[in-house]
């Protein structure tokens, strides 16, 4: 999912998921005698550098459907900070999309509501099947053992960023491969003049990113196998230490990071103003700021010895945004044939190409623009080091009350106050007990 979104509060998921869902088309226009619609109502994630370049992006395709259907879709680009609360409130109230993208992250909190079509062996069929998808990618789409929630549409992976030009004055011959070797950097770079690594210390998502990532390398892992919240064993605490430390202890992200919540690091480092940056699928957006291809490199994220890989050698979430429909829409196979348009060989090409992402669909993935620099690390990242955050029906209240304790933490950091493993572990403790009750 995009870095820049929010996560709801728990009280609003729970009432939610207490609540007896109603969810429809809303305001879409009349149905044909199967069921389909002549207008469907979509709402896109905010998923370039701007609302206005989204819809540069989406409009010329959603003209093509219309051409190819003639079902017209009327679309919202939805900002990340408001898109889940609105998902929320569209499921309760009955008024919403026909269909809409979810940032995968979400797909087992809203699986949970019953909002949601599942996408069973028989839906599946009607997009073209299962196995078009790859694995990575599916398993971000919904709790273990349910037919899910949502398909994917985009894929995106983490990888550092770093200026070129930052690192030949400091005398850097290569980016870092570990965690140690990023802080060494990071003090040839201050001696330079310039800050080493952005971050968005107030952005409880990215928080959220990064900490999970930190306590995979560490074994650890934020819920038990039986999904009960876990916050505070060492491994955990340990893991999240290290990334405030970042600030804290090894000053490589500036302390005023602290305050930074929405994409302002990355324009920091188009900018030239810093020189690493830990960001998914970048390129468009930094493209879109008036950095060139050419002044960067992209590496794999950092792990704390070795190289990327499984277990702790993990690197990144599986990030990404799926498409899903409200289950009681009154346009289901309008709603479905847009499914299958989006996440088809060739749209999925033109899409993902678009926001430098990796189409989920395995023969889009073959292209060779998919193996270009700004994408092969991504690409190989998803296929290799990444795994998808917990797939539990709590996972929103979790990113909001861990990455808010996060966001807390850079504030002391910020501020000059010690963070210390008993700190920590303090702010992960109330974390928990922010979660539901069993």
């Amino acid at each position: 999912m995009r870095s820049i979104r929010a996560a709801a509060t728990g009280a609003v998921v729970m009432s939610l998921a207490l609540a007896a869902t109603a969810c429809g088309g809303g305001t879409s226009g009349g149905d044909g005698a199967d069921g389909s619609s002549k207008t469907l109502t979509y709402w896109a994630s905010n998923q370039g550098a701007s609302i206005a370049v989204d819809k540069q992006v989406l409009q010329p395709e959603l003209d093509k459907f219309e051409k190819q259907t003639g079902i017209k879709v009327k679309v919202e680009v939805v900002p990340w900070s408001d898109l889940l609360n609105r998902i929320l409130t569209a499921a309760t109230s009955g008024q919403g999309p026909d269909v809409l993208n979810i940032g995968n992250t979400w797909s087992a909190s809203l699986q949970a509501t019953g909002a949601l079509l599942p996408w069973d062996a028989k839906n599946f069929e009607k997009i073209g099947g299962r196995d078009r998808f790859v694995d990575s990618a599916l398993g971000s789409t919904g709790a273990t053992g349910k037919d899910p929630a949502a398909v994917p549409l985009y894929s995106m992976a983490y990888a550092l960023y770093y200026n070129k030009q930052i690192f030949a004055d400091a005398g850097i011959a290569k980016p870092p491969a570990t965690w140690d070797e990023l802080v060494a950097d990071g003090k040839k770079i201050q001696a330079k003049g310039k800050s080493p690594l952005g971050a968005e210390g107030s952005n409880v998502s990215e928080n959220i990113h990064h900490v999970f990532v930190f306590a995979k390398q560490h074994g650890g892992d934020f819920f038990t196998a039986d999904g009960k919240p876990d916050f505070t064993n060492p491994k955990v605490v340990d893991a999240v230490k290290q990334y405030v430390d970042l600030m804290a202890k090894d000053k490589a992200i500036p302390a005023g990071n602290a305050e930074y919540a929405q994409n302002q690091s990355v324009s920091d480092f188009a900018k030239g103003k810093q020189a690493m940056l830990l960001w998914q699928s970048a390129a468009a957006n930094l493209k879109s700021q008036g950095m060139s291809d050419d002044a960067y490199g992209i590496a794999p994220v950092p792990v704390q010895s070795g190289t990327p890989g499984t277990g702790t050698q993990v690197n990144s979430m599986v990030a990404g945004i799926n498409l899903a429909i409200f289950k009681d829409s009154h346009h289901l196979d309008g709603a479905t044939q847009f499914v299958k348009f989006m996440t088809s060989d060739s749209e999925q090409k033109i899409l993902n190409k678009a926001y430098s992402s990796i189409p989920p669909v395995k023969a889009a993935q073959q292209d060779p623009a998919f193996d270009a620099p700004a994408t092969a690390v991504l690409k190989n990242t998803l296929a290799t080091s990444a795994t998808a955050l917990p797939q539990v029906a709590d996972e929103s209240q979790f990113e909001t009350a861990v990455g808010t304790a996060v966001k807390d933490l850079f504030a002391d950091a910020a501020a000059g106050r010690a963070v210390t493993t008993a700190s920590v572990k303090a702010k992960l403790e109330k974390a928990q007990q922010q979660m539901p009750a069993a």
